[in-house]
């Protein structure tokens, strides 16, 4: 008796973990390749034949040059490997008084910010880590920066802004938000350096 039971069910788990494991998994994987493929490839951003990095996934620049995305709470920051958030509540005392009231000194030293007027993803990070567009707000504080270290009027930059700046999903899901990466890109397109990207 024990063995007519036991025969079909370790065929069964042989039989889903084939179908699960291999066929489904497969036909997803060719059907997004098809379909979808720079989506299914990781929406890699490439310039001069050089992948620097992912439509989907922040990273760090060096310089006042750049905008900054939000701050990461992945490892030592932007690493995909360890995605995370900081993990500290809302009531944490380390939460409010080392790393936000730092990063608002931080936004209020480099970028001119008033407190209490300073979009909250310039202060906090994303639940992952490794969120890649920021709000329209925190470019905006940023424009006066970036226009003063690059030499170029703050107006040029607010354009750019404003051209990278992505509505609404569908219209009605999500925030507007403006892709930190391709907005780096574009200034340093117009102004014939490719050093975007820096990690």
């Amino acid at each position: 008796m024990l063995k007519n039971q036991v025969r079909p069910a370790i065929v069964l788990t042989l039989l889903l973990c084939v179908i699960t494991g291999l066929i489904y998994p497969g036909i997803v994987t060719g059907l997004a390749q098809l379909f979808f493929a720079r989506q299914a490839q990781g929406s890699l951003i490439m310039t001069n034949g050089q992948v620097i990095g992912s439509a989907l996934i922040g990273q760090r620049f060096a310089g006042a040059k750049y905008f900054q995305p939000r701050p990461s709470g992945a490892g030592a920051g932007y690493d995909d490997t360890l995605s995370t958030g900081t993990n500290l509540g809302p009531t944490s005392a380390k939460l409010a008084d080392t790393l936000i009231a730092g990063a608002v000194d931080s936004v209020v030293t480099k970028d001119g910010g008033t407190r209490g007027w300073i979009p909250s993803d310039m202060v906090t990070s994303s639940a992952s880590g490794l969120d890649p567009d920021i709000s329209p707000d925190n470019a905006r504080l940023q424009v006066g920066r970036v226009a003063r270290a690059r030499g170029i009027a703050a107006a040029a930059v607010q354009a750019l802004v404003d051209r990278y700046t992505q509505g609404r999903q569908f219209g009605v899901l999500g925030e507007r938000r403006v892709s930190v990466l391709r907005l780096n890109l574009a200034l340093d397109s117009a102004q014939g350096s490719h050093n975007a990207g820096q990690r």
